[in-house]
């Protein structure tokens, strides 16, 4: 007999959450990224390393708070998603976040590695959403910006490679 089919989603859903397979690893991606060049945006690009680093966190964060408190309001679409502004607005802001990016994603990762979890009940507050869903949603969310941080960075000229 094969694994159990739902051992290996969750370890499916924990690899591409912690950055496994085409997934970016975060602490990859910010890794080493020097504090003065946090806030700028490279010619042509809407973002600075902050914007997205707090976007990430910001939308991670309501997900994961969805998933676990049905009277969870999320913030307004999309300016409640987004820093108003570039720079980080003090000098703790950047690692406050990434610490923060870090707990949310641990506790999504605890949410899935859960025998207790169903992944596929659909979340009696939602309209259908299921953990798995939420899961995937955050993989790919991540996944998406952590692309777009490292163009910044290789823009900025502040890529290791």
């Amino acid at each position: 007999m094969g694994p159990d089919p739902m051992t290996a989603l969750r370890e499916h859903l924990l690899n591409v959450l912690r950055g496994g397979g085409a997934h970016l690893d975060f602490d990859h991606a910010i890794a080493e990224l020097p504090a003065d060049l946090r806030g700028v945006k490279p010619a042509g690009l809407p973002y600075s390393p902050w914007r997205l680093l707090e976007h990430m966190r910001i939308a991670q964060w309501d997900i994961l708070r969805f998933c676990l408190d049905g009277q969870h309001v999320s913030p307004i679409f999309p300016e409640g998603y987004w820093p108003t502004g570039d720079d980080p607005p003090n000098s703790g802001a950047w690692d406050k976040s990434v610490e923060a990016f870090r707990a949310d994603l641990s506790a999504m990762q605890d949410l899935v590695s859960s025998p207790a979890t169903d992944l596929f009940a659909p979340l009696p507050h939602g309209q259908g959403q299921t953990i798995l869903r939420e899961a995937l949603l955050v993989a790919d969310h991540n996944a998406y910006h952590l692309g777009q941080l490292i163009v910044v960075r290789r823009l900025l000229g502040a890529w290791p490679e």
